[in-house]
């Protein structure tokens, strides 16, 4: 199911195109979610503690690839918003030996540096071998994660948002299953739960490579299309790696983020762990209306209708503000219930500490959901620099405050909760009012 976003109604076109978009990125959820639910209710603490610590770094690792994807998945949109089916096979073409070239260094980089990461992360000696256990085996995934993302973004750059919510969904219940299996049935502790999400994500990621082409003839590759111009090159490499770095940097502050959580102890590491999974899963749907909205630029900034560019950011901010206002109201009353569904009654520390994180940080929910419509429209104009910049004053506002309070003994942890939405409405200042200069077609 192909979208043309240059034509038709400009909210029920973002609408219908982000919802399979939003849905698949909340069943993503479900991989992590399963994960933690599961792992949380059966194992305990200690291995909550350390598959959530796990998560953080494995979200920066697998960032740098769904960056590069979602880089080339803008350049595939402009080549199609302005009806050029050859260079957008080029494009095609030499995205995918990018990321695939990047992607195997990144599997040999992780399997060599295990120990490295675990001591840069801080982890303490109690979880150090669950955790060691849970990324040895979650790594064998990371090739099936390029497969997934990089056909996922094609099909998206097209206006087909539906396909890859089918794939996802057919991992997520999978993922599910499987975790109940090896880790409840079976009692394969936290191998068994990284060993059910490697296998939902290949069979995503194989899914989907193969329905594209068996199914969608028109992203076929041809041996003509690998004969790539330099500039095609320089095209994808630079929207790729911006889109790339953006994530990465994003990720590696979460990342700085959870080693200064790791020294707060298991209580704070479990709390952080849980909380974290409802958060991304409260404001998921803002950040692939983000997604949406870029492609939705993409393909009308190609096609070079500035009209419908600028009623598309006036329609996407009212929508973006009045989900994020009803998710903050759901989180800020309901936090206390939510920590619950993944610790038992009786952990009432990572309960407290948990519910603390979501009232602050659903507090300012539309902060960062203003934030991803910024982010999606930078790349949508081809200035996906801009995209970086923000990125960089979000996050660098965030780790600079939370390690210059988080040691105050008055403030503690709460410096960690403060500094993250401060971070968010720093960048949507600096966003907002460079609009107006980008729009300049």
């Amino acid at each position: 199911m192909k979208k043309d976003l240059t034509q038709g109604k400009v909210t029920s076109s973002l609408l219908l195109f982000a919802c399979p978009m939003i849905l698949g990125n909340l069943l993503q959820q479900c991989y992590n979610i399963a994960d933690t639910f599961i792992v949380g209710r059966f194992l305990g603490a200690d291995a909550l503690a350390a598959v959530g610590s796990a998560y953080s770094f494995m979200t920066f690792l697998t960032s740098v690839i769904t960056g590069l994807c979602m880089g080339s998945g803008t350049v595939l949109s402009v080549w199609i918003g302005r009806k050029d089916g050859q260079k957008m096979k080029n494009c095609m073409a030499a995205s995918f030996l990018f990321i695939l070239i990047v992607s195997v260094i990144i599997i040999i980089m992780a399997f060599a540096g295990i120990s490295f990461i675990l001591d840069m992360l801080h982890v303490p000696a109690g979880i150090y071998g669950l955790m060691r256990e849970y990324i040895g085996i979650i790594f064998y995934g990371i090739f099936f994660v390029f497969l997934y993302n990089f056909f996922a973004y094609v099909l998206r750059a097209a206006g087909n948002s539906v396909m890859p919510l089918c794939f996802l969904g057919i991992a997520a219940v999978l993922n599910i299953v499987l975790d109940w299996l090896f880790v409840v049935i079976f009692r394969k502790g936290v191998g068994g739960a990284a060993v059910a999400t490697v296998i939902a994500q290949a069979v995503s990621g194989i899914g989907i490579s193969i329905y594209v082409y068996l199914k969608e003839t028109g992203f076929r590759l041809q041996k003509e299309d690998f004969r790539i111009k330099r500039e095609t090159v320089r095209e994808v490499v630079w929207h790729s790696v911006a889109a790339c770095v953006q994530q990465s940097v994003m990720n590696f502050g979460i990342l700085m983020i959870q080693g200064l959580v790791n020294r707060f102890g298991t209580a704070v590491m479990a709390a952080f762990a849980a909380a974290v999974k409802i958060d991304s899963f409260a404001y998921m749907p803002a950040q692939e209306f983000g997604n949406a909205f870029s492609v939705f630029i993409s393909q009308n900034y190609g096609g070079r209708k500035t009209g419908r560019v600028k009623e598309g950011i006036r329609q996407a901010a009212k929508v973006s503000v009045l989900f994020c206002l009803a998710v903050s109201a759901v989180i800020v009353l309901f936090a206390p219930c939510l920590m619950q569904i993944f610790v038992e009654g009786a952990e009432t520390d990572i309960i407290r500490i948990g519910t603390g994180y979501l009232r602050v940080e659903g507090s300012f929910y539309c902060g960062i959901g203003m934030l991803f419509l910024l982010y999606g429209f930078y790349r949508g104009v081809e200035k996906p620099g801009m995209s970086l910049v923000l990125t960089v004053i979000s996050l660098g506002t965030r780790v600079l405050l939370a390690y210059l309070l988080a040691p105050v003994p008055f403030i503690g942890v709460w410096g960690i909760w403060w500094a993250i939405p401060i971070g968010w409405l720093l960048a949507d200042l600096a966003g907002i009012s460079c609009i107006r200069r980008a729009l300049t077609l």
